[in-house]
């Protein structure tokens, strides 16, 4: 982590393309906001990116080994309990997002992030007074 101490929530996908050789745009762009803030993820985040790097990206377990060990020294890691899963219903109900999402969602709010990056919920939305931001929409 650099000087940047706002407080940043990853979802899955910034991760995944971060370590993907896919899109060199969007892995420049992942990596450079992973180091630019005090970032986060959660156990939740770190098993769909381990099933994300198994599944499509083909990866051995000592490779992906890897990349959580570097994870771990790039981000804080948020472990997911009971409270994190009646606050994800709550929003929920109220957002209607897919559960895993609001899970995501809360689990960026109880570690009292600013931002959520993600690719997939909707860019500028405010949660709680969390805004969700597409970091991609400006890369190009």
């Amino acid at each position: 982590m650099n000087g940047n101490r706002v407080r940043v929530f990853f979802d899955t996908n910034i991760i995944v393309y971060g370590y993907s050789d896919d899109d060199p745009v969007k892995k420049r762009k992942a990596v450079q906001t992973l180091n630019e803030y005090h970032s986060f993820i959660s156990t939740q985040v770190l098993n769909e990116f381990c099933n994300v790097c198994i599944r499509d990206l083909e990866r051995s377990e000592s490779e992906i080994q890897e990349c959580i060990d570097e994870l771990q020294t790039i981000c804080d890691l948020y472990i997911t309990d009971a409270n994190t899963v009646a606050r994800a219903l709550k929003i929920r109900a109220r957002y209607r997002y897919s559960y895993y999402d609001c899970l995501i969602l809360a689990s960026a709010l109880e570690c009292g992030c600013a931002y959520l990056f993600s690719e997939d919920m909707r860019d500028g939305q405010v949660i709680a007074g969390m805004t969700i931001r597409n970091i991609f929409r400006e890369a190009g």
